[in-house]
Formats: structure tokens, C-alpha cells, sequence
């Protein structure tokens, strides 16, 4: 369950957010609960060719697309955000601790560490890359 506090124009707000499935969503709103039902979003009725932006070769150098199974534990994202830079290369070796990626996340720079030593085995993400919480973005292996 994740809880949530907000301010609007001056009155406070505590809020819960329980089940999720599919569009239905319990919230429990300054200990009062609610079950609402969010808008799905709109089939696309055609097919929609979507073209990659290329990356400039600075961030190509960086990026790693894994093909088949790479081996090592995830630095994830603690919650939703932008990646702002990418402080490790595959192949470097990392030590617990040392900052390999910054997220930008509520108008605030984040540095994400290393949980262990190791090296790299794969960048996932690049800088401008919008990420949500627990998006696997540097492996360590």
C-alpha cells in the first residue's frame, strides 16, 4: 500500500492508495474509502509506426541493448522519473555505494547508488529517458 499526503488550497490530505486491478482502484482518503474507477484509455484503431529516436554517440556509447539474458542485480528506480545522467559504462567496475545513475524525480536531482560492488553488465536507459518506479536501469553483476 503506498500513502500519499497532499495540500490543496490549504486543506490536507492523507491518502492510501490499496487494491489495483485493471481500471479499479481503492483509495482510503483521510481514513474514509473509496473505490474509483479510472477512464480507460482509447484502442488505437489502426497501427501505429513508432520510429526510435537515435541517440547521440555520446549517450550510444553508454546504452546497451541486452541481448538474451544478462546476468546480475538491478539498480532500480525508487519511483517515477527522468534520468538525468548515466554515470557508469559497461564494463566498469562499481564499488557499494558509488552513484551510477541520477533520476530527477518532483523537481529534485536523486543520485542512485550501487547496492553491491561489481561491474557492469548492462545500461538500460539513457539521459532523458522517463522511468517508472522499480524500472531495472544499470546491471551490476
Amino acid at each position: 500500500m503506498k500513502e500519499f499526503k497532499y495540500t490543496i488550497n490549504g486543506n490536507k490530505y492523507e491518502v492510501a492508495v490499496g487494491n489495483v486491478d485493471d481500471n479499479i482502484v481503492e483509495l482510503t482518503v483521510n481514513g474514509e474509502q473509496y473505490t474509483v474507477e479510472l477512464e480507460k484509455k482509447e484502442e488505437v484503431k489502426e497501427p501505429v509506426k513508432v520510429i526510435p529516436p537515435k541517440p547521440a554517440a555520446a549517450t550510444a556509447a553508454k546504452t546497451v541493448t541486452p541481448q538474451g539474458e544478462v546476468n546480475g542485480e538491478p539498480v532500480r528506480s525508487p519511483l517515477p522519473g527522468v534520468v538525468k545522467d548515466v554515470l557508469v559504462n559497461v564494463g566498469d567496475k562499481v564499488e557499494e555505494g558509488q552513484t551510477v545513475v541520477v533520476l530527477e524525480a518532483m523537481k529534485m536531482a536523486n543520485n542512485l547508488d550501487a547496492e553491491k560492488g561489481g561491474t557492469v553488465t548492462a545500461v538500460l536507459v539513457v539521459p532523458g529517458d522517463s522511468v517508472m518506479e522499480n524500472t531495472p536501469l544499470v546491471v551490476i553483476g
